[in-house]
């Protein structure tokens, strides 16, 4: 083996391939094929979208654990240890397991260069299957189409709200950012789509492929009840349901979509009412609005694009507070940073910007360029959390966000 430890393995892999990011299946499929993975034991559910995609399969995971099946997922990023991003019975796996999975694909990929996103998909797909999970869950990295967990082919195929991000590798506009979030359906098999208004391009790409649709607001819907909510799909329907526990509105259309991604998983994966119920209420995701312990309230929330910050200034604006609301902000340099910030302006009292030091880190001079001349600069998010700190009183609330390496700093 070329390695024995996990931090060595990655970062070689970061310096392998000439590009941090290529899109396209052939590498992938090609190293998948020489380690008989191509066609695994356990049922696949793609899941693509610009948000919602993490709490999505943490619910779904969640959800099927309550209900007994042997569960894995693969995700990303990750906050703080790599090994998050692959999970199998809700736990990482391992160090040994990783580096024993990048050694099986190292030895197979031959002269085939491989991305560091590249190498984690197949080490999920390795573990997953050496794990005998039943179902995996995998969530795309960027797109879907040429994204490589679209090396397997989806038995269900969910896709969460279609917003503009990643524009140097998607493109400029949802309907051609829809051409590849709708790459991961495949011809006869079923498609949840959450975003309440799809892209077209969508919609038509299930059309020609003869997959079934489950539209939400069509097709499913659900109706919030007090503290409960109720979901109907057709004659099916689910009563009485407590709501997630991970916090914001939006997370309801997420739960509502992995309950019709687990109807049409049904007849070979039954749930009862009981196990959505421990599922709902037992799912975690460090990130989606995580509330830390203790007063002053600090919110952690990883919203990094124009639609996830809208989600959390609705969610802000649902639950105020007594006080003032102040923010950390830290972004990457592909982001709309204006447009991202446009929904928190009038919810934010005063802005305590951080300097990324990391690949594609913004300055926080050039976040106050942004955010037109608002603004204290600091040149790290622990400096800025300090700040906005010591001048807080118990009844105000201090928001960080804008990146995964932002919340992950935070958390560090």
């Amino acid at each position: 083996m070329r390695f024995h430890n996990l931090d060595d393995w990655l970062r070689w892999q970061e310096s392998l391939h000439p590009s941090e990011i290529e899109l396209g299946l052939e590498r992938v499929r090609t190293v998948l094929e020489r380690l008989s993975l191509a066609r695994p034991d356990f049922i696949v559910v793609t899941v693509a979208g610009t948000n919602g995609k993490g709490s999505s399969v943490a619910i779904l995971e969640s959800i099927l654990q309550a209900a007994g099946y042997h569960v894995g997922t693969f995700t990303s990023p990750h906050l703080l240890r790599y090994n998050e991003r692959i999970r199998v019975a809700g736990e990482p796996v391992t160090d040994a397991e990783l580096c024993t999975a990048f050694g099986r694909i190292d030895s197979a990929r031959g002269d085939i260069s491989l991305t560091y996103f590249e190498f984690g998909a197949l080490a999920a797909i390795d573990c997953l299957q050496r794990r005998g999970v039943e179902v995996a869950v995998l969530e795309v990295g960027l797109g879907g189409r040429l994204d490589a967990v679209n090396v397997l082919d989806a038995d269900v195929a969910l896709i969460t709200p279609v917003d503009v991000d990643h524009v140097a590798w998607l493109g400029s506009d949802r309907e051609i950012i829809g051409v590849e979030k709708a790459g991961i359906m495949r011809a006869g098999r079923p498609v949840v789509i959450s975003d309440p208004q799809p892209p077209q391009s969508v919609l038509q790409h299930a059309d020609e492929l003869g997959a079934p649709l489950a539209l939400a607001g069509r097709d499913y819907r659900y109706e919030v009840q007090g503290v409960q909510w109720r979901w109907v799909a057709g004659e099916q329907s689910r009563n009485a349901l407590p709501l997630p526990a991970l916090r914001g509105d939006f997370q309801l259309a997420n739960a509502a979509a992995v309950l019709m991604v687990l109807a049409w998983l049904g007849e070979r994966f039954p749930v009862s009412q009981q196990a959505v119920r421990s599922g709902l209420l037992a799912v975690q995701l460090p990130g989606r609005f995580q509330v830390l312990p203790g007063r002053p309230m600090q919110i952690l929330d990883v919203a990094h694009n124009p639609h996830s910050a809208r989600a959390l200034a609705q969610t802000l604006a649902h639950q105020p507070c007594p006080g003032r609301t102040l923010a950390v902000l830290g972004m990457l340099d592909d982001k709309d940073i204006v447009a991202s910030v446009a929904s928190l302006r009038t919810l934010v009292d005063d802005w305590y910007l951080a300097s990324l030091d990391v690949p594609r880190g913004v300055t926080a001079a050039r976040l106050r360029e942004a955010l037109g001349g608002e603004g204290q600069c600091f040149v790290s998010v622990h400096a800025a959390r300090t700040a906005a700190l010591s001048v807080m009183s118990e009844d105000d609330r201090l928001v960080i966000f804008g990146s995964f390496y932002t919340v992950a700093a935070a958390l560090g």
